[in-house]
C-alpha cells in the first residue's frame, strides 16, 4: 500500500466516523457521547459540522477518531468466537 492509498483509507475512515458520530449525536446526543467517548465541546463541533466542513474535515492526513482498548484481555474477549452476549456487556460496563 503506498502513500496515496493510506491517505485515501484515512480519509475513508474518517468520513465514516464523523458520519456515524453525527447520526448518533442527533438521534441521541448523551448516548452518542457516551458510546464515541466525546467530551460536550467536541460533540457541539461534530453536531454542527455542515457538509463541507465534515468532507474538508474527513480530508485531514490523520485519523480523527480514536479506538479506546486499553485493556488486551476486553479486546481478546471482543475477538474470540463464539462471544456470549452477556460477557461482552460486563466487560465494556467495566471499562467504562
Amino acid at each position: 500500500m503506498n502513500g496515496s492509498e493510506n491517505l485515501e483509507s484515512i480519509r475513508e475512515i474518517n468520513l465514516s466516523y464523523l458520519s456515524l458520530a453525527q447520526r448518533l449525536l442527533r438521534a441521541d446526543r448523551a448516548a452518542g457521547m457516551e458510546r464515541l467517548g466525546l467530551s460536550t465541546q467536541v460533540a457541539d463541533v461534530i453536531a454542527d459540522l455542515s457538509g463541507p466542513q465534515l468532507l474538508k474535515l474527513a480530508a485531514c492526513d490523520q485519523l480523527v477518531c480514536f479506538f479506546r482498548f486499553n485493556d488486551r484481555s476486553m479486546l481478546s474477549t471482543l475477538a474470540a468466537p463464539a462471544v456470549r452476549a452477556p460477557h461482552v456487556q460486563e466487560l465494556l460496563a467495566q471499562a467504562a
